[in-house]
């Protein structure tokens, strides 16, 4: 066993090599601070048959015994990853599966188990740092090492790897993973962080990567195999050239050349047709047809982008395809709205309901137990005209969901200034490129059109690259279609206000980018969404509605004794449950003694809050209550006022004049008006029904 470690943000990352899982190609036992992580990665002996990608799966495992719990429910074990594990193991992948061989096709896999968690030290960083070292020092071909960090923003200062507390009143959470020498991801979440202050936290970040890459490679150095060899599938170069002979660059050309993505499709499945016909005789070139095409797309391609500045569409580099907007599509719902931008089309709607309702966390970090706004995205097999049976959310789904939930929250109001828990769901209509950006402008509208009092607008775009043999030799487009994310370099999200950027996601296929190009693409995403929200956001809907729809819950709040909850709860919830059983309404009561009141029936809120206030009041004399007979007794009436809350009349207080029997007057059920008189000598509350004075 060997052991390594450095100072990392004042804290000490240390790697222990040949301790643990000694059977794994690589295997790197974690420590940072108290976090521990055991990263793992293995890859099969043999490239799997009949792929034509790289099959490579990461898992990030979170064990609720790290921070002391037991899973909840019957079984009492972890059940299915959640949300948080899934968007961790997609930041692991995005960074490192460029760096693997691009003829690669043996299946890897990367696990991440987290087995205790410091609130100082994040187990999903600790997770990255782990995954990146146990390839580098594995035998699996990996054109490593990366590195990844965190970066902070507390009171206009940098922080590096920030702990739970610093996060949670960060204005900025950014994820930057890199190479020796360049950047290879940026994922992020800012409270409108502008454009410039953002590019200084990137390469700060990258600064503290290389000295990490620095320690990853004294590591390799001692401990690294050597690479193992592996069978390439890369296409024959006789097959393209028996491909270019029957089709020449110049009619590829036009084939790739068309405005809609059917067209384009329907004359590579004429040429694949084509090609099949006239290599009937070769059956070992039969089954490349598809991958060789798909390659000489791809060239094709980039070299009209990059050497002729012509795009598939037709479309200028900086040109963003048609747009159109609209909200109120779906009647009943609390806000809809519908956003278009070439074949890319989401139709997003917004429900609102009482805090309660908002989604409980049960998950590793201590510091979040609840989530008040959801937003979920959907991918039908239809957006893209094929036939899938739908399985739920996959890992994609899950993650276009929380970039744009992500870019949304800046802007949301607090829950004392909107009382409601809310969600947006993103239905996509329609897809040729960049739904999850679609999605943010959809879900920006609906939530004005439902009357959630949004700070600012919100739109996102996002910008492809396509590069040459140097540095300097590349195009970035501004709204990137599929076919341009498919065979171009980078897909770079931004998300953002007037005034700053919300959210940023970033992918590459290639081994990184230099400061000019993301310098460019933020600026080049600033200007584009800048347009969309004058040109087509704007004109839909403007600012939010003053108030909510009239479909959606009403919430009234109001404030109470923190002392006198346990008055209007009751014994086992009786008050509490017979006010929602008469009014139809929903009480949710905080430990500071908010109460939400929620309900589409005035008329019914209003009586409830009216209860609630008699049961909290502290009777002085002469305040007057109105109240139900619910007791007759010899010596007097008891009236309730609120469920749970009686007062007693006696009978000498029910008439002015003498009566011998309660039943005289009064009857059960009778609604009467009552004084409060003060209290009697054994320290109760009396009440009159003959000293009330009419108005």
């Amino acid at each position: 066993m060997k052991s390594f470690s450095m100072e990392l943000a004042g804290r000490t990352l240390t790697v222990d090599v040949d301790r643990v899982a000694k059977q794994a190609n690589g295997a790197a036992f974690m420590h940072y601070g108290d976090t521990v992580v055991l990263s793992t990665a293995t890859a099969s002996e043999k490239p799997r048959d009949g792929i034509d990608f790289f099959p490579l799966s990461v898992e990030y495992e979170e064990k609720l015994y790290a921070v002391g719990k037991i899973p909840g429910g019957f079984n009492k074990r972890e059940g299915k990853a959640s949300e948080n594990a899934i968007l961790t193991s997609r930041v692991i992948d995005r960074p490192m599966r460029p760096l693997f061989p691009k003829d690669y096709r043996n299946d890897v896999t990367l696990n991440n188990l987290v087995m205790s968690v410091d609130p100082d030290c994040s187990p999903e960083l600790t997770a990255m740092l782990g995954s990146a070292i146990a390839v580098a020092i594995s035998d699996i071909p990996f054109d490593g090492p990366c590195a990844t960090t965190q970066v902070g923003l507390i009171d206009g200062e940098f922080i590096i790897n920030p702990n739970d507390a610093q996060m949670k009143v960060s204005d900025l959470k950014l994820t930057v993973a890199s190479t020796q020498e360049k950047v290879i991801m940026i994922e992020a979440g800012a409270n409108e962080v502008p454009e410039a202050q953002m590019i200084d936290a990137i390469y700060k970040a990258h600064e503290v990567n290389q000295q990490v890459i620095e320690f990853i490679n004294k590591i390799v150095a001692e401990c690294g195999k050597p690479k193992h060899e592996y069978t390439s599938c890369a296409i024959p170069e006789e097959l393209f050239a028996a491909i270019r002979e029957i089709v020449p660059p110049a009619e590829m050309e036009v084939v790739m050349f068309a405005p809609e993505k059917q067209v384009r499709e329907e004359r590579i499945r004429n040429l694949k047709d084509t090609l099949a016909e006239s290599f009937a005789d070769k059956e070992d070139w039969l089954p490349l047809i598809d991958e060789a095409v798909y390659q000489y797309e791809k060239k094709t391609v980039r070299k009209m982008i990059l050497k002729d500045k012509k795009r598939p569409d037709g479309r200028e580099i900086t040109q963003i395809r048609p747009l159109a907007a609209e909200v109120d599509i779906i009647p009943r719902v609390h806000g809809s709205a519908m956003f278009t931008r070439g074949q890319t089309q989401i139709c997003n709607v917004c429900t609102l309901a009482p805090l309660s309702d908002a989604q409980r966390i049960d998950g590793l970090n201590e510091q979040e137990t609840s989530k008040r706004y959801m937003h979920h995205y959907n991918f039908p097999a239809y957006s893209v005209g094929e036939t899938k049976v739908s399985r739920g959310p996959g890992r994609r789904e899950i993650g276009h969901g929380a970039l744009a939930e992500r870019a949304l929250l800046p802007v949301l109001p607090s829950e004392e200034e909107f009382p409601y828990a809310i969600r947006t769901v993103s239905e996509t209509f329609e897809s040729n490129g960049s739904t999850s950006m679609a999605s943010t402008c959809s879900s920006c509208m609906s939530l004005m059109a439902a009357g959630v009092p949004i700070k600012k607008m919100v739109a996102g775009i996002s910008c492809g690259l396509v590069t040459g043999e140097t540095d300097d030799d590349y195009v970035l487009l501004t709204d990137i279609q599929g076919l341009e994310d498919f065979f171009g370099d980078m897909d770079f999200k931004v998300t953002g206000t007037e005034d700053g950027i919300t959210a940023i996601q970033m992918d590459i296929k290639i081994h990184g980018l230099t400061r000019p190009i993301v310098e460019g693409a933020i600026a080049r995403c600033r200007e584009a969404r800048m347009f969309i929200m004058d040109t087509c956001m704007k004109p839909a809907i403007s600012e939010p509605r003053k108030e909510v729809g009239k479909y959606a819950p009403k919430i009234v709040q109001i404030q109470i004794d923190p002392a006198k909850i346990g008055d209007v709860v009751g014994q086992r919830g009786k008050t509490i449950n017979a006010i929602i059983d008469e009014t139809g309404v929903k009480i949710d009561i905080t430990d500071d003694g908010a109460v939400s009141v929620c309900g589409t029936d005035k008329a019914a809120m209003d009586k409830a809050i009216k209860y609630i206030q008699t049961i909290v009041t502290d009777y002085e004399e002469g305040l007057v209550l109105e109240g139900v007979v619910t007791s007759i007794k010899e010596f007097g009436a008891f009236v309730e006022f609120a469920p749970g809350k009686e007062g007693m009349v006696h009978i000498s207080k029910i008439c002015k004049e003498r009566i011998d029997h309660v039943e005289d007057v009064l009857t059960l059920g009778d609604k009467v008006k009552v004084v409060c008189l003060g209290k009697d000598k054994m320290g109760r509350y009396s009440f009159s029904i003959k000293d009330v004075k009419e108005n």
